[in-house]
């Protein structure tokens, strides 16, 4: 198969710095579609993939996820864009296309699901890449539509921070009178609470800081509490349908779990791993409560978060890198130092 050389920024081991380089990208084939990339957004997932924190990375490792960019060739047998078309990629470029989850629009969670970065590039027979680079080719299953009225830039993390609150919202079928609490205020809570205030609910942030107030409430928050006041959380005891929580690291998740309501879900969006502390089954068990899982959504209920956020004008707080300041922008990550979303301007690869 043919492949042609694009400029990207990756990294060849763990303890390396992210760095300038050069990759291969497929020529299109009868379904595909190239895409220049305009904007890539950044993500934890980024960070921790490329510093191998979940142990299984392959590198080179070009991380990116969060793509927008212009369509600039399409295979003959692509029938749903053309060139010059404003379109967007998120987690996911192929799947099986045949087990039962892919035929329900579930691709997410297909055994055989190919990440944008990490996965395994079939035509290539190497790992996939992703949008830290100067183009991209996917098939036409995965290419989203952007838009018109949307800040392209802004637009990127909708793309995993956006998707991933959006899944839980639409599958617990929040709407309105609904009563939803979001753990932690950062990319993902963020859009949690743009998202589910949208729909029609009543939201509240969870939040350790009575400095972001404000901000919550800006998002279109409702109520703010302090989860380490004992006096405030006993007040809102038996109070939610949905929780969704979005913090990236161990915590205990057993105060929240009492804050549910009969037949109420806390779904953890934020972590992989062990809970610690342990979990306590009592509350649950006493008020058929549950606490669930959720990844990103996929292609379809991803196109309709698009469609979403052009018809009620959301987009997320960005705040606009050069590629040459991705490491920096990991280490702010790293601190929380991000009001909540860093996004790439590719233009600086060129440069």
């Amino acid at each position: 198969m043919k492949v042609k050389n694009v400029k990207a920024y990756g990294t060849k081991a763990a303890d390396a710095s992210l760095k300038a380089m050069d990759i291969n990208r497929r020529e299109v084939t009868a379904k595909d579609v190239e895409i220049d990339i305009l904007y890539c957004g950044v993500c934890h997932s980024d960070l921790h993939f490329a510093r191998n924190d979940w142990g299984f990375s392959v590198y080179p490792v070009v991380p990116g996820h969060e793509i927008v960019g212009k369509v600039v060739k399409v295979g003959e047998g692509v029938t749903k864009y053309k060139a010059g078309d404003v379109v967007a990629v998120g987690c996911l470029v192929d799947s099986c296309r045949s087990c039962n989850n892919c035929k329900n629009d579930l691709e997410q969670y297909c055994p055989e699901w190919v990440g944008t970065y990490g996965g395994h590039d079939k035509h290539l027979n190497l790992p996939t890449f992703g949008g830290y680079s100067e183009s991209i080719v996917v098939d036409e299953h995965f290419v989203l539509k952007v838009p018109k009225n949307l800040d392209l830039a802004a637009i990127a993390p909708v793309l995993c921070a956006g998707i991933t609150t959006w899944s839980p919202l639409r599958h617990w079928k929040v709407g309105k009178g609904s009563k939803v609490a979001v753990v932690g205020l950062g990319g993902l809570g963020h859009m949690a609470i743009k998202l589910a205030d949208a729909l029609g609910a009543h939201v509240t942030l969870f939040s350790r800081s009575p400095d972001k107030k404000q901000d919550a409430m800006d998002l279109g928050a409702d109520a703010v509490v302090i989860s380490t006041d004992e006096e405030q959380m006993k007040s809102i005891q038996n109070h939610f349908d949905l929780i969704i929580d979005t913090v990236p690291y161990a915590h205990d998740i057993n105060p929240y779990v009492g804050t549910l309501n009969t037949n109420g879900t806390l779904v953890l969006v934020g972590y992989l791993g062990p809970l610690d502390p342990i979990l306590h089954t009592v509350p649950m068990i006493m008020g058929r409560r549950s606490v669930a899982g959720s990844l990103i959504g996929g292609i379809a209920e991803t196109q309709e978060l698009l469609d979403f956020c052009g018809k009620h004008n959301i987009v997320s707080e960005i705040e606009v890198i050069k590629i040459q300041d991705i490491n920096e922008a990991y280490a702010r990550m790293l601190k929380s130092d991000v009001h909540y979303r860093f996004v790439i301007d590719m233009k600086s690869l060129k440069n």
